[in-house]
């Protein structure tokens, strides 16, 4: 008889990941196999053997995977259970697929291509030197820090080859599922087994693409967003992860994984080479990078020659003479747009706030139509003539007068990129236009239309976050952003650096090659550094001046932040919790803990629950995982590493 610790993918009793079973034959580590949890019967993983208990166990009653999964993902599941303290089998639920019992009969939907690795590459000095210290470097993390259009993506394909030639799988992390179009036709001109998988797809495309990965027996190369890390293939030589600033590489429910550390120790269990690239690197992972030795490599020079630097525009939003032609498109943008597609090329319009119009309100008496779970203004959405909360998606009519007063005059302030849609299109009325936020369809999506924007058939792109991340867009002349300070006043430690870093990548979307290209930013603060910094792309000067705030303020990286969050029905005992926890915690927790708090959340109302906050910082983080044993067990969330603190 054979024993062996099965985790369980549901939280059986706290504080116990895994329980004892038997076996008849032997089991490799990794099987997946179905166990009974008092009358039920569970999904389980074996993770390790052990000797005979003492006690009576129950059988394992049958094996789902005949091929267990890779032991260095046994490992990574349970580092992220200790690292995030959170019950191993929550981090199952991530690290398996939905279904995984299921049986599947539909092919997975890979990608079969026959390479056309085109006239050999001629990289530049830079890039060379970037390609030779990877290809002689021990397994480690790099940071690889490159400006717009310096080629980061030859160098990921140079990689990705020197693995695949020595018989080793590589997995690319993209941040949105809006550019796996992108690095799909990039990769497919050189590597004939490719693997896709996203959030878009059905449970059984996905549980069939992970299935084709955990039986290749070829080199693979596996694209997707943050979950794409967990596909279990048995030798990877290098995790590549591109736009590796984005916030969305790090989980908002739990487990609150960063999928950067999280491939960092992945790397570390597979002895691979993982690479973090972004034009605009967090400030953090630059920190980290430059202390240490031979981890970050600089790619300061645009890859063509014969480059030419984007006219750049700055206007002043302050000033209404540069308004005289609309409320919020200024004459500079309209002028610019209407020579651009008189030459029938390309415009990108930047604003980092959908919907039309960010507040409803009542002229006469200032009545402001909020949503009546979170507290906050509806969104009105013109297109569907309705209001929305997006925060619970509550919905609303738009009123035709004033709840309160019955007068008429109901206004609506504020521009999101409906508005500025359906603006353009008065203005440009046979310009084809396209929108890309979180309101489209799927058949709307950057990556559904992704070819009509690479052929130019699409004349003006307008969109929020997504549109700034990494796309390479030929026909693309000109790009112009509404309101480049919009995020500035939110109160967070990393609502600057957020700034900087979208200005500055969508400035990088143009000025890639030979043609004339032009920005236009408007702004009402157009001296600040994050403005300044970002307009012209200027990486050390904002890293140099937001060093010196985090250091003074004590923010990451000479810090590690934990955030918690009470949530209760009513205002009163969000608050009497709140103090008790950090009157708790004051007495508890080691001498180098600041407690800030509590407060209430930026969103303090949420689906009819109200939360408040308390923040601990401590340069060791220990000490801030010690301080979670004397969190309740209930009513209460926490999540350590937080990117943000809205």
């Amino acid at each position: 008889m054979h024993y062996y610790e099965v985790a369980p993918i549901r939280i059986i009793r706290l504080g116990s990941d895994s329980f004892t079973y038997s076996s008849d034959t032997p089991l490799p580590l990794g099987t997946i196999v179905t166990v009974e949890v008092g009358k039920k019967q569970l999904i389980g993983l074996v993770i390790r053997q052990t000797t005979r208990p003492l006690y009576a166990t129950k059988p394992i009653h049958s094996v789902v995977t005949p091929t267990p999964i890779p032991a260095q993902l046994i490992q990574l599941a349970l580092w992220l259970s200790r690292y995030y303290v959170t019950p191993l089998a929550t981090v199952l639920q991530t690290v398996l697929p939905r279904g995984v019992d299921k049986k599947r009969r539909a092919k997975p939907a890979s990608i079969e291509v026959t390479p056309r690795d085109r006239t050999k590459i001629v990289f530049n000095k830079q890039q060379q030197l970037v390609i030779d210290t990877l290809h002689k470097a021990q397994p480690g993390s790099f940071l690889l820090q490159g400006v717009t259009g310096s080629g980061k993506t030859r160098i990921y394909i140079e990689l990705a080859k020197e693995m695949v030639s020595l018989g080793k799988s590589v997995i690319v992390l993209v941040p949105e599922i809006a550019l796996t179009s992108q690095i799909i036709a990039e990769f497919s001109q050189h590597f004939a087994h490719i693997l896709i998988t996203h959030s878009t797809m059905t449970e059984a495309e996905r549980h069939l693409v992970w299935q084709q990965a955990l039986q290749a027996t070829e080199p693979t190369i596996v694209i997707g967003p943050r979950s794409a890390l967990f596909m279990p293939l048995q030798n990877i030589g290098a995790i590549i992860i591109d736009e590796a600033h984005e916030p969305s590489f790090k989980q908002e429910q739990a487990p609150r994984y960063s999928a950067l550390r999280a491939a960092t120790m992945l790397g570390r269990y597979h002895q691979a080479k993982v690479l973090f690239g972004s034009a605009t690197p967090s400030i953090t992972d630059r920190y980290i990078a430059e202390r240490t030795p031979g981890s970050l490599l600089i790619l300061d020079t645009p890859a063509r020659l014969n480059r030419l630097a984007s006219t750049l525009l700055l206007v002043d939003m302050t000033k209404r003479a540069n308004f005289t032609q609309h409320r919020f498109l200024s004459n500079q943008l309209i002028e610019q747009l209407g020579e651009t597609l008189e030459a029938g090329k390309q415009a990108l319009i930047f604003h980092n706030r959908r919907g039309s119009a960010s507040t409803t309100l009542c002229e006469n008496c200032g009545w402001t139509a909020e949503c009546p779970n979170c507290f906050v203004p509806l969104t009105l959405h013109a297109d569907q003539h309705i209001l929305r909360c997006h925060i619970c998606n509550h919905t609303g009519k738009v009123p035709t007068s004033c709840p309160v007063c019955h007068h008429a005059d109901i206004i609506y302030k504020g521009i999101g990129t409906k508005l500025i849609e359906s603006e353009l299109a008065k203005l440009f009325p046979k310009a084809r236009i396209a929108r890309f936020d979180a309101d489209n369809t799927e058949t709307e999506t950057v990556n559904a239309r992704y070819a009509e924007l690479y052929s130019g058939a699409i004349d003006i792109a307008i969109g929020t976050q997504v549109v700034a991340k990494g796309l390479d867009l030929p026909q693309l002349r000109t790009v112009g952003v509404i309101q480049a300070d919009s995020g500035l006043s939110l109160p967070d430690f990393s609502s600057r650096e957020r700034t900087f870093q979208l200005l500055a990548q969508v400035v990088g979307r143009v000025g890639r090659n030979e043609h004339v290209t032009q920005v236009i930013v408007q702004t009402y603060q157009p001296t600040h550094p994050s403005i300044t910094a970002g307009l012209s792309q200027d990486y050390e000067s904002f890293y140099a001046e937001a060093l010196k705030e985090r250091r003074k303020g004590l923010f990451p990286p000479f810090t590690y932040l934990l955030k918690l969050t009470c949530i209760y029905a009513s205002e009163a005992a969000a608050v009497r919790n709140a103090r008790l926890v950090a009157t708790e915690l004051a007495t508890h927790v080691a001498a180098d803990v600041t407690i800030l708090g509590p407060t209430p959340s930026f969103y303090e109302r949420q689906h009819e629950t109200y939360r408040w906050q308390l923040v601990l910082k401590s340069p060791k983080r220990e000490h801030l995982v010690a301080a979670i044993a004397h969190i309740p067990s209930t009513h209460w969330q926490f999540e350590l590493d937080p990117t943000s603190l809205l």
